[in-house]
């Protein structure tokens, strides 16, 4: 059976391990810090087969290096377009990655950077920065129309399938989805379950499909009232408008929120 543990990393970055009830080897994900994987390595015996990576930003790759001289000849997957050197095994949307008993498929997720892909498979998903629980990545790279298609690839996931993305975010990006739709009851309840989890010091992923398609204004702006509480100076220019065009009025919210 495979199970995924959160390794903390910086302030707020989740780097998972992905290992195998039968084996002792073990998957990490966009570890942009290599210590806190020795440790968990080694305080579990288990040895590093291979690493994920979704985009070049240093608090997903800084580790990588360290890694690779603690565990020789590992696999590291990654975006082909990708600025970040240490990507050894390279892929483009469509490829194919195999974890233990997962057959992980890429996803080509332009949006907060160009390079960025996400690696999904029907029960769990790795999202990095595309994708967090109530929120998504701020467009450092790619447009917002980018960043909206991208979206609609990971809505199109099963209902029930884990998402796991990089950040602790959840509690922040509520509060803000809060002030978009201030009467999503699902989303009112869905926030104070989170407000607890984090006053007891869990975190609050994985998170699903179907929570995110009820409670994430960004996976919501094809949603006709979405952008109804834009504050003023976010201006609408029509009032018929694009879902991506209601994307971009929320991030441009969100950035300053």
């Amino acid at each position: 059976m495979v199970q995924v543990k959160a390794i903390k990393a910086f302030s707020d970055n989740y780097i998972w391990c992905i290992t195998h009830t039968n084996s002792q080897l073990a998957w990490v994900v966009d570890p942009g810090q290599a210590t806190p994987v020795l440790n968990h390595l080694n305080e579990n015996n288990l040895t590093l087969a291979g690493i994920l990576i979704t985009h070049h930003h240093y608090d997903h790759t800084d580790g990588v290096a360290a890694l690779l001289k603690a565990f020789a000849d590992i696999a590291v997957y990654g975006p082909a377009t990708s600025p970040f050197k240490g990507i050894n095994q390279p892929l483009v949307e469509g490829d194919t990655v195999t974890v233990f008993d997962y057959q992980f498929t890429v996803l080509s997720t332009p949006g907060h950077t160009l390079d960025h892909i996400c690696y999904i498979h029907p029960t769990l998903s790795f999202t990095g920065d595309t994708l967090f629980s109530g929120g998504c990545g701020r467009l450092f790279e790619g447009s917002a129309k980018q960043m909206w298609q991208s979206l609609c690839k990971l809505k199109s996931l099963p209902d029930d399938c884990e998402v796991y993305c990089t950040h602790e975010y959840t509690e922040a990006n509520l509060a803000f989805a809060l002030a978009v739709e201030p009467n999503n009851e699902v989303l009112k309840s869905r926030a104070q379950r989170v407000t607890k989890l984090r006053e007891q010091g869990q975190i609050t992923l994985p998170t699903t499909l179907a929570i995110e398609k009820q409670i994430n204004p960004f996976l919501r702006c094809d949603k006709a009232h979405i952008t109804d509480n834009l504050p003023a100076h976010i201006k609408k220019n029509s009032s018929v408008r694009e879902p991506w065009q209601n994307f971009a009025s929320l991030r441009a919210w969100k950035d300053n929120f």
